[in-house]
């Protein structure tokens, strides 16, 4: 039977990090948020648990302060102990926000089963099941907060100097996974590596941190990935936050899941309003939206930033002062789960084409010209057509009426742009 190694890959936890601007909109919310990152570590223990992993990694950043609070470190260890009491391990490195010279001041000493890699060179350990050898785990975390930018982070992590640290028992493990806090190629400044570097290495998986969005270099067969933050700490870190559930089988594919952690998502959401002949209307639309953006957040309560946009008649009403904060309180008293914290007016007023006409200008032109390809559809399908082909996609059939609404469609856009920009 092949072998198989279960483990959840976390990281940038942040613990301790402030929400900021909100307290003056809504001190519930402000307060609400404050609990937030903690709760979402409690439901990666959670997991943890239900899911009977092997064990989790933790890449760095779990504290968001070099300095952490007793409050914080209390709740992080508490954490490690349930895992350990479980006989679930836990592998930790050092980020730049939480640097290996803060945890060596730090008021509490690592359970059993917990292991800190080494920041000063690679370091190497072996996992065992019922005193068997499982998987060799090599990392290295930050010595201070900054990383010096003429030192590889990955240097010397391989799965062949583990085998030569650890002896003949890391021989014998099936599985090697690689832990990191590294800017990858996405941020120069923070300790960047290489990925074919990184698969070069001989390891089946690198969990790394630092980067707060999911990534992985391969959806078939991901071997190098981000798993992201685990609650998002503003509106630039938007959608569905957690951990990755890793499956790693002799012979077979990686397998990585996704574990929602967060317990208050952050949405941005551009809501057209056009066909909304009243503000009532919009009111109701942008609650639907919010409903549609919540049911793929996997999480219950949520914070969003609304666009209200397209070409709509109550243009002149949403300008009028006071009218966006009353429907922002609107939409804030009528669901207590969901709390805008703005609501940007992004319409502009319809086109008055009769008048655009009148004026005799290009805009006036444009409409003759359009006019007159209505008036010759077979000419324009054929242009169609052609262009399908030139972009070396196959051409659809065109349905009586599908021209003259895209002809509508583009002297619309063309006039938009040629009004907006006058």
């Amino acid at each position: 039977m092949a072998a198989q190694l279960r483990f959840i890959h976390a990281a940038d936890l942040h613990i301790g990090a402030p929400f900021r601007g909100l307290r003056e909109l809504s001190p519930a919310w402000a307060e609400r948020l404050v609990e937030a990152i903690p709760q979402a570590y409690d439901r990666l223990v959670d997991a943890a648990l239900e899911h009977q992993v092997d064990f989790v990694v933790f890449a760095g950043d779990i504290f968001d302060n070099a300095r952490a609070s007793y409050g914080d470190y209390l709740r992080f260890f508490r954490g490690l102990e349930r895992l350990s009491e479980a006989g679930v391990a836990s592998y930790l490195c050092t980020g730049n926000h939480d640097p290996l010279a803060s945890w060596q001041q730090s008021f509490f000493a690592l359970p059993e089963g917990a292991y800190m890699f080494s920041a000063d060179h690679a370091d190497f350990v072996l996992h065992e099941r019922d005193g068997q050898p499982l998987c060799v785990l090599g990392g290295r975390g930050y010595p201070h907060k900054v990383w010096a930018y003429d030192q590889d982070i990955a240097e010397g992590i391989t799965r062949a100097a583990a085998d030569e640290a650890l002896g003949p028992a890391a021989q014998a493990a099936p599985f090697g996974v690689g832990v990191l806090h590294t800017g990858l190629h996405f941020d120069a400044n923070k300790a960047p590596v290489e990925v074919a570097e990184l698969l070069r290495a001989g390891f089946d998986y690198w969990a790394l941190g630092h980067i707060h969005l999911r990534y992985a270099d391969s959806d078939a067969n991901p071997r190098v990935a981000f798993s992201g933050c685990i609650q998002g700490r503003d509106i630039n870190e938007t959608g569905p936050r957690g951990v990755s559930l890793v499956t790693l089988t002799e012979g077979q594919a990686n397998a990585v899941d996704f574990i929602p952690t967060a317990s208050v998502t952050w949405q941005q959401l551009s809501v057209d309003v056009t066909d909304c002949g009243t503000l009532a209307a919009v009111s109701e639309k942008v609650m639907r939206e919010q409903f549609s953006a919540n049911g793929k957040a996997h999480c219950e309560e949520m914070i969003s930033r609304v666009t209200l946009r397209g070409a709509t008649a109550l243009h002149d009403a949403l300008g009028q002062p006071g009218v966006l904060d009353d429907l922002r309180a609107s939409l804030n008293d009528a669901y207590a789960d969901f709390f805008v914290d703005a609501l940007v007016d992004r319409t502009v007023p319809p086109l008055d084409k009769p008048a655009l006409k009148a004026e005799g200008l290009f805009p006036a032109v444009l409409m003759s010209v359009a006019d007159a390809q209505r008036q010759a559809i077979a000419d324009q399908e054929t242009v169609l057509q052609d262009a399908f082909m030139q972009a070396k996609l196959v051409p659809p059939s065109f349905a009586p009426g599908a021209v003259d609404g895209l002809l509508d469609q583009a002297e619309d856009l063309v006039l938009d742009l040629l009004v907006r920009e006058a």
